[in-house]
């Protein structure tokens, strides 16, 4: 959007010129890291609305800078990578990136990412779509990237964070693997919709025997949903 604020973490000097050039014309502010160590300094520092991440990068490799975005931040990151493999494309993805790109890339097209993150990102805020949710014994927080159990934090992915908070933000309506994949990682998927049973597995481990008041529920031959007995306990 403009007036939008990029931070490009890349150590390729041209790469960098080229999108400040076209980013600054098309009205963005435009900030830089040439590692991986300054990248996330610069994040702290900066605060910006999306970040430009390259995959291989020095003192601290694109994996690494994602992890440390994601402990602090639900801000939207797309990786940008001359890696193509499958297995990159999917570890990125996994651990919290929003969009991945592959080097060389046009820049109609990676504009066109960018702005269409963005538009989700807007959207969603104006949608109200609260950031933390309380249940019975559990409260769900994007902008702290936080899950309480009982009072006490536990660790947890960045997509199984989102998986949650959406179906209990939605809490009673079922979704399929589809509309979720679609919901929650905001693109078309590169795996399969197998995916989601894995991270509503994982969760279930998390959120077993924690409440009476709500289940994580299969419904069978549809989906998924977060089902509330007492919805006044929200």
């Amino acid at each position: 959007m403009l007036g939008s604020k990029i931070l490009i973490i890349d150590d390729d000097s041209n790469i960098c010129e080229l999108l400040k050039v076209y980013f600054q014309r098309e009205g963005y502010e435009v900030a830089f890291a040439s590692d991986g160590e300054v990248g996330v300094k610069k994040f702290k520092v900066c605060d910006p609305d999306i970040v430009l991440l390259d995959l291989m990068l020095p003192k601290k490799d694109g994996t690494d800078v994602l992890r440390d975005i994601r402990a602090i931040s639900n801000k939207p990151v797309i990786m940008i990578s001359a890696k193509a493999d499958e297995f990159d494309k999917v570890l990125c993805l996994e651990l919290g990136a929003d969009d991945y790109v592959v080097k060389p890339f046009g820049m109609k097209e990676l504009f066109a990412r960018v702005k269409a993150v963005l538009r989700r990102c807007t959207k969603n805020e104006s949608h109200g779509e609260k950031d933390t949710l309380r249940f019975d014994n559990i409260e769900i927080s994007l902008s702290n990237h936080e899950l309480k159990i009982k009072g006490e934090s536990v660790d947890i992915p960045h997509k199984e964070l989102l998986l949650l908070h959406f179906l209990a933000q939605n809490y009673n309506r079922v979704y399929t693997r589809d509309q979720l994949l679609n919901k929650v990682w905001s693109f078309d998927y590169l795996g399969d919709s197998r995916t989601v049973d894995v991270h509503i597995k994982r969760l279930r481990e998390k959120l077993n025997g924690v409440s009476d008041k709500w289940e994580l529920k299969t419904v069978w031959g549809v989906g998924y949903k977060f089902e509330v007995t007492h919805p006044s306990d929200n």
